[in-house]
Parts: structure tokens; sequence; C-alpha cells
């Protein structure tokens, strides 16, 4: 059994020439150029692909090779996961898979009988090595097609793999790259494009996940898995948000950046000294520009398209609409443009090197179900803090409760795993709600604001923004009466208990 270690980057298409001319090429010690063909088998109902098992044939030459793929793991375009090639003589063979459960299981002959082709890929690759002592890297530069039924995407990637070379050495040839061309870790593997497009499954915005942690982590070993997901849940949205215009892909962008800063700021006190300052600053730019996109979509779609369908005869508002949306395609533009830089890649390329290269495991470090129920009772405590001291007609007060609320529920959504999911669960959703709650208060609080910035010195844009603002006076009165009763019951929050098992 082999186990492969690469880093998959995407490459603009634009890009590719650029990439062809970058220097360093001419530091490689050998390159070679072929063509690959390659059909992916599986059963008509994807019994293979539903245990993480890719099976697939590739032609080199006149020769056909078999290779068999376990899912292993795989964080924000690093992964690493067992494989095992044999060349293909007509017929499927396991024998070489030295995994007994996986390999009796492909053996079946009911199984057998059943496994058909789902995809096909067909691309140009040029490999160039790259001496790494005490091993080397390998660079591929793919350009072509995945293909299922009669459906087709294109292929641009880059691939760094390692052969017998320190994980490092990955890191440092992709930032020598990154450094003139659009490269962005890929979390998505061909074969699983080709499946989804045999399934013919429409790009969605993905949210984030529930980390699987342990009690027997360290701290950073929790921030480590965390932190990689949320850099795994921002680059799954990448794609959508450059070529789609649903809101959403930016939006959980703007969450995933949210949520690995508010990581950083939980586990502050596990992590190395000055960890956190390199991934700060470009972190916040790019949580800046997202920012500024989402506020204009929701005063667009949350403030002012409800009035102006449901006063379709006013004639002041699609004047001030039309601006807003003026100003959100512009905006959107920017965040668009910011996300196929090569700085976003170099950023994000920055953080999955920091992550890998953290110390490793200290048995002197404090255990992860103490540091996870300091962190959760300190968190109650400034959000009651905050609670206590918000006031109704202040909407900065409420406003620094949303944060407090929010970093609270951040914490209990990274530690949710080892506490009771029935406590947990309960406790999330009341959190969530006097979120949303303060979350709208903050919007229309903020929308006066940027709708007069809209508006400008235009009189008739004026009246609108009051006319906007009479209009959502009786929402944002039930808002501001629902917050007492919601005060009220997080200054009675009891935090779920935390154990070493789950139930």
């Amino acid at each position: 059994m082999a186990e492969e270690v690469e880093l998959k980057l995407a490459l603009a298409e634009g890009h590719q020439s650029r990439f062809l001319r970058h220097p360093l090429l001419r530091q490689a010690i050998e390159r070679h150029i072929e063509t690959l063909d390659n059909i992916y088998y599986d059963t008509g109902d994807l019994s293979l692909h539903r245990r993480g098992i890719a099976l697939r044939l590739r032609r080199k030459g006149h020769n056909w090779v078999q290779t068999v793929k376990l899912a292993g793991s795989s964080a924000a375009g690093l992964s690493s996961r067992p494989e095992w090639e044999v060349p293909y003589t007509g017929h499927f063979d396991f024998s070489s898979v030295d995994v007994s459960t996986v390999r009796d299981w492909l053996q079946r002959p009911k199984l057998l009988s059943r496994i058909v082709p789902v995809c096909e890929t067909r691309f140009r690759r040029i490999t160039w090595k790259f001496d790494a002592a005490p091993g080397a890297v390998l660079l591929t530069l793919d350009r072509g097609w995945i293909i299922a039924d009669g459906r087709r995407e294109a292929i641009s990637e880059v691939e760094l793999e390692l052969a017998d070379a320190p994980v490092e050495a990955i890191f440092s040839l992709a930032a020598q790259l990154a450094q003139r061309v659009a490269l962005t870790p890929s979390t998505i593997s061909k074969a699983e494009r080709g499946y989804r497009l045999h399934l013919g499954i429409p790009s969605t915005p993905f949210k984030a996940e529930v980390v699987a942690l342990s009690a027997t982590m360290a701290p950073f070993e929790a921030f480590r898995c965390i932190a990689l997901s949320c850099l795994d849940h921002l680059q799954q949205n990448h794609h959508g948000a450059l070529t789609s215009d649903d809101p959403e892909y930016i939006h959980q962008m703007r969450v995933a950046t949210r949520r690995l800063r508010a990581a950083m700021r939980l586990f502050a006190p596990a992590l190395p000294d000055h960890f956190a300052e390199t991934l700060r600053a470009p972190l916040s730019a790019l949580t800046t520009q997202l920012g500024h996109t989402r506020d204009l979509d929701v005063l667009l779609d949350e403030i002012v398209n409800p009035v102006l369908h449901a006063l379709p005869n006013e004639p002041r508002l699609p004047a001030l609409a039309g601006d807003i949306t003026n100003r959100c395609y512009a905006t959107r533009a920017q965040a668009v443009s910011m996300l196929a830089a090569p700085d976003y890649g170099r950023t994000l390329l920055t953080a999955l090197e920091s992550l890998h290269a953290m110390p490793a495991a200290d048995t002197t470090t404090i255990a992860l179900l103490s540091f996870a129920a300091g962190r959760l009772r300190r968190l109650r405590k400034k959000a009651r803090l905050l609670a206590a001291a918000a006031q109704i007609g202040q909407p900065q007060s409420l406003h620094a409760l949303r944060v407090g609320i929010k970093r609270l529920r951040y914490a209990l959504e990274f530690f949710s795993p080892l506490a009771s999911q029935r406590a947990a669960r309960a406790l999330l959703e009341h959190l969530a709600r006097l979120q949303d709650i303060l979350g709208q208060l903050n919007d229309l609080a903020n929308a006066g604001t940027l709708l007069m910035e809209c508006a400008g010195d235009d009189p008739r844009l004026r009246e609108a923004v009051t006319l906007i603002g009479g209009w959502h006076g009786p929402r944002h009165a039930r808002l501001l009466a629902s917050v007492p009763l919601e005060l009220h019951r997080l200054s009675r929050l009891r935090l779920p208990k935390l154990r070493r098992k789950r139930s």
C-alpha cells in the first residue's frame, strides 16, 4: 500500500499561460508530458462511493492501470489517503488491497457483477520533479475535461505530491508559485466532481459542519481540527462566489472567516506565541470586504425590497432601490476581484501551512474538557454582563450583546461533540433565536445610515428613506418588545455538562 500525500490547488483558467511561464519551473530536475484517460467505476447505487472507495482505470500509453483509493483524510486541499495500483489485465483484481475488510468486500461476486462506468476524465498532464532532500516533490498541471452522462466540466488544477519529502516542501513550492498566479486550495477531487456531474447535483452554498472533537485531544489539536474545518467551509463556497449571483455563497464565506477568527480568540491561551498574528491581518481584510457585500445584500433584500413589494405604486422607492442595486453589484465585483486575486490563495496557503506546522502534542497541556469548560464559563459570564448592561434604547449596547452571544454560540458549536447533544442543541437554539433578534435590530439600526448615504441630498430619495423607516417601525417595535424576556432567559442560562464519551 502507498500513502498518497498531496496538495490540490485550483488554477484560474486565465492564469494557465502565466503559470507555464513561471521561472520556478526551470528549476525542475525532470519534466514529463502525457495525456491521461481515466474511467471511474461504481455500482448503479454507488455502493463504493458511499463507503469512501474510489475505483479507477487509467490508460498509460497502450496499457491500463487499476487504482483503488480510500477516503483517508483531507483538510482544506491537503489530503493523505491510501491507494493500491496494479496492472489491469481485463478484469478487476483486488488481491493487492491489504486492508482485509475492504478487499473482502470488493471481491464479492455479487458486487463485481454490478460494477459499471460512472464518469470519465481526459486531460493533458505536465509533471515537473523538484529535488527536496531527502526526497522530491512532484508538481503536476492538469488541463482537460470531466465527462458524465453527456455533461462535462473543465479541469484546471495543480497538484503537489510528496515523494519521500517532508510536508514543508509542498508548501514551500506552493508559496513560490502563488506569488504570480491565482492558486487556491481545492477541496473536491476529480472523482467527486465526476460523481456530482453523474448525479446532476447542482452547486449549492456549503454550510459549516460539526467538527469531530475527542476529549483526549490537547486544546491546540482541537483548534487545528476546527481551523481546518473553517478553511474547508471557506473553500467549498469559493467557486460559487466567483461564478454565481447567489449571495449566500459570499455570506457563507463571511461566516467561515468569522468562525475562524472566533476560534483563534477562543483558543488563544493554548496557541503558540504570535501564531494568530500571521492570519489575523489578511483575514481581517477579507472579512471586511465580504461584510460590506453582505451588508448591502441585506439592505436590499430584507429592508428595501419588502417595502417596494408592499407599495408597488410608490414612485419614490424604485429610484432608491436602483441606486442600492448598483452599489450591490459594485461591491460584489470588488469582493469577487479579491477572491480571484493571487493574494487570496496566498492567504489560504499561509493558513494551511501554519496549521500543519503547529507543534506536536505536549503531555503537560491542560485537558480539552477542562479547557473547554473554563472558556465556556468565561464567555457565559461575559454575555451575562453585557445583558445586564444592555439598554433597549441604546443600539450600541444591543450590538455589543449580540457579539457576546455570537462568540458564546460559536464556542458551544465547536465544543458540542463533548456535550450531551440534546442539551447542547436546546441551548444553541436559544442563543440562535436571541442572536437573530439582535441581528435584525442591528440591521435596522444600520439601515438608516446606509440608506441616507444612498439618498445623498436628493429630497425625494430622503423621503423614500423616511417611508422605509416608517414601514419597518412595527417590526422594530415587536423585536424590541421580545428582548426583555430573552435577556431574562439568558440570565438563567446553564451550560451543558462536558464529558469524555458521547451518549
